[in-house]
């Protein structure tokens, strides 16, 4: 798969893209990540890509005629970005289920903007807007690495165990089970006992049920998703005195 991220600061995605999983993927062949500058395009010696907004204010605007191009050339390539996604404040929330779309891809285009953003013309490019948060970064470049990083280890062999991510919180539709490791007593905090066991069918029912209190109490949300029988055993086990099992 390839990823091309757009942006006016191609090294911050570059040294990245070196490093840990990710950089042994790139290694390995299973992934490419393009880090493009956008100033290529700016048609001027400067290589500068703004200007003052219409209508007064503060800050600058990233001109329209600069991503347009950029838009063009990767829908160009070969292979052709199967989706251009802008990262925006004002997108849809970045989820899971994206996040696995994405993984079905052979390209896709991430643009990332600066200073007071892309002209809004921009919008009428792109596929999709995309946001990771209701928070305001200095650009898009956090946000693209976040798209990438979770879409990148979705693909065949980047992580080491195939099946890990399967097991991941919101894969599932809910939030993941808490982990234990050694030591088994750490300050007074034990690692619960059915862990030990190892009896493998009561660790499996320990975990879902963890997973599904975890979820009632941290992102009630979620189970408005859950197969109905869930919903039934949360409400019969989560007490308002409940805690989670540590």
């Amino acid at each position: 798969m390839r990823i091309t991220i757009e942006t006016l600061f191609p090294q911050l995605i570059a040294s990245w893209a070196r490093e840990a999983l990710i950089g042994r993927a790139v290694e390995r062949g299973l992934l490419e990540i393009r880090a493009n500058d956008l100033r290529r395009f700016a048609g001027n010696r400067t290589g500068r890509v703004d200007d003052a907004p219409y209508g007064g204010g503060a800050g600058m605007v990233i001109r329209v005629d600069v991503a347009a191009q950029a838009i063009d050339e990767a829908r160009s390539a070969v292979p052709p970005a199967d989706e251009v996604v802008l990262l925006s404040p004002a997108g849809e929330p970045l989820a899971q289920p994206l996040v696995e779309r994405f993984a079905g891809y052979r390209h896709l285009m991430l643009l990332c903007g600066r200073y007071e953003g892309f002209d809004a013309r921009v919008e009428q490019f792109v596929d999709r807007e995309v946001s990771i948060g209701d928070v305001v970064l200095m650009g898009g470049e956090l946000a693209a690495l976040c798209v990438a990083e979770a879409t990148a280890r979705l693909l065949p062999g980047v992580l080491g165990d195939a099946e890990s991510h399967r097991c991941d919180s919101f894969s599932s539709g809910l939030l993941d089970y808490p982990e234990f490791t050694r030591p088994p007593m750490y300050r007074g905090l034990e690692v619960p006992e059915v862990l030990r066991s190892g009896d493998h069918a009561r660790v499996a029912s320990w975990r879902r049920a963890q997973a599904l209190l975890r979820t009632a109490r941290r992102r009630p949300d979620l189970l408005a998703a859950a197969p109905g029988d869930d919903e039934r055993r949360v409400s019969a086990a989560l007490a308002p005195d409940d805690e989670e099992e540590t």
